[in-house]
C-alpha cells in the first residue's frame, strides 16, 4: 500500500504528476530553498521512491518504519541533527506520512 500511496501523491515513474500533492510540496520546497529542491530532501527521495517502487524496501511502510532499514538510519540521523526528535516537515516525517497515504508535514 506505501508504494500506492506514493503514486497517489503525484510521485510517479513518469515523474511529479502536475497539481498533486508532490507537485505542492515540490514547489514549497523550491521556495524555502531558495529555487530547488536537495538530494535526499523530502520531494527527491519520495520522486526516487515514486519512481521505483521501492518504498517497503526503503523501510518506509503503511504501519510505520521497520527497524534496521535506510529509513530508520535517516530517521536516526535526521533526530541527531535536531537534537533528539524528527522535525515536522522534514524527510523523514513526510516521507513516513505519505507512505501511509496522509498529506506530509507541513513546514
Amino acid at each position: 500500500m506505501s508504494d500506492q500511496n506514493v503514486r497517489n501523491a503525484g510521485f510517479t515513474p513518469a515523474g511529479i504528476r502536475g497539481g498533486s500533492l508532490g507537485s505542492s510540496l515540490m514547489s514549497r520546497e523550491a521556495r524555502a530553498s531558495g529555487g530547488g529542491v536537495s538530494s535526499g530532501g523530502p520531494t527527491s527521495t519520495l520522486q526516487g521512491m515514486g519512481a521505483k517502487g521501492t518504498t517497503h524496501s526503503s523501510g518506509y511502510t503503511s504501519s510505520g518504519i521497520s527497524g534496521g532499514s535506510l529509513a530508520s538510519s535517516r530517521m536516526s540521523s535526521e533526530a541527531t541533527a535536531h537534537g533528539g526528535g524528527v522535525p515536522r516537515g522534514g524527510t523523514t516525517s513526510t516521507v513516513q506520512s505519505i507512505s501511509m497515504g496522509g498529506k506530509g508535514g507541513r513546514r
